[in-house]
C-alpha cells in the first residue's frame, strides 16, 4: 500500500505535486500548532502596511483541519491538477503555473475589492483564505475543456463534466457550506477560459500569453509522438533520392 502511494506521488507532474506537497505540509503543520493560521490568511492591510506578502501566497496553501473535508478537497485538488497538468498543458509546464498564477490574482483582487463594496463587505471579509476556491477554479477549467466526458455524482445520477461545477455548487448548499467560495473559483475560471479559449477565436488576439521570465523558469520538454510500428510508410520521391 505505502509503495503504491509512493509510486502515484512520483507520477505527478511537477506543479501538481508541488501544491499538493505544500498544501498537505501546511496543513499539517497547523494541526499539530507548529504553524499558526494566523500568519497564513489573506489580510490586505497587514499585506499593504506591515509588508507581510507571503500571505498572498500562503492563504493558497491551507485547506483547514484534517477532517474528511480535507481529504475531499485534496482529491479535487490532486486529481483535477494533475488532470490539466497532463493533458491540456502537456508540455507546457509554465503556462499551467501562468494560468495558476492568473487565477490567484483574479482571486485576491475580488476578494480586495469586495471587501470595499458596501453591503457585500461583511460576505468578503469572511473568506481569509482562498485555497477552495483556486481548486474549484482548476475544476472548472477543466470541465470547459472537457464538456462532454460522462460523469457520475455518487452513483445516483450521470450527467456531462460540462455541469460538474453547478453539480458542486449545488451540493455546497445542500451541505451548508458558502457558495461564496465556489462562486469565486467559477468567476475565476470563466475568466481565464475566456481568455485563453473564447476571446482568441474571436479577435485572433492571445491577452494570456505567458511572459518570457516565466517560462525561463521551466525547461519543458518537447512533447514527442512515437512512430507507429508495423506501419510502412512510402518512400521519398525519387527526385529527392538522387539530390546532391
Amino acid at each position: 500500500m505505502a509503495q503504491a502511494v509512493e509510486d502515484w506521488y512520483k507520477q505527478m507532474p511537477i506543479i501538481t505535486r508541488s501544491y499538493v506537497t505544500a498544501a498537505v505540509v501546511t496543513t499539517i503543520g497547523c494541526s499539530l500548532d507548529i504553524i499558526s493560521p494566523s500568519n497564513l490568511y489573506l489580510n490586505p492591510r497587514l499585506v499593504m502596511k506591515n509588508y507581510e506578502f507571503w500571505r498572498l501566497v500562503t492563504n493558497f496553501l491551507y485547506f483547514r483541519k484534517m477532517d474528511l473535508d480535507f481529504m475531499f478537497h485534496m482529491f479535487f485538488l490532486a486529481r483535477y491538477c494533475k488532470l490539466l497538468e497532463e493533458n491540456s498543458f502537456r508540455g507546457r509546464t509554465a503556462d499551467f503555473f501562468y494560468m495558476l498564477l492568473f487565477g490567484a490574482t483574479v482571486l485576491t483582487s475580488i476578494v480586495i475589492v469586495g471587501g470595499n463594496i458596501p453591503y457585500l463587505s461583511e460576505s468578503f471579509a469572511k473568506i481569509i483564505f482562498l485555497s477552495n476556491s483556486l481548486t474549484f477554479m482548476m475544476v472548472y477549467v477543466w470541465s470547459k475543456q472537457n464538456p462532454f466526458i460522462h460523469m457520475s455524482f455518487l452513483g445516483i445520477f450521470t450527467f456531462t463534466a460540462a455541469y460538474l461545477p453547478w453539480v458542486l455548487l449545488g451540493f455546497s448548499v445542500l451541505v451548508g457550506a458558502s457558495a461564496w467560495v465556489d462562486l469565486l473559483g467559477m468567476t475565476a475560471g470563466h475568466a481565464y477560459y475566456f481568455l485563453e479559449d473564447v476571446y482568441p477565436r474571436m479577435t485572433g488576439r492571445r491577452p494570456l500569453q505567458t511572459p518570457g521570465f516565466i517560462k525561463s523558469m521551466f525547461a519543458d520538454e518537447a512533447v514527442v509522438v512515437a512512430r507507429p510500428v508495423n506501419i510502412r510508410f512510402a518512400p521519398p520521391p525519387a527526385e529527392e533520392l538522387h539530390q546532391d
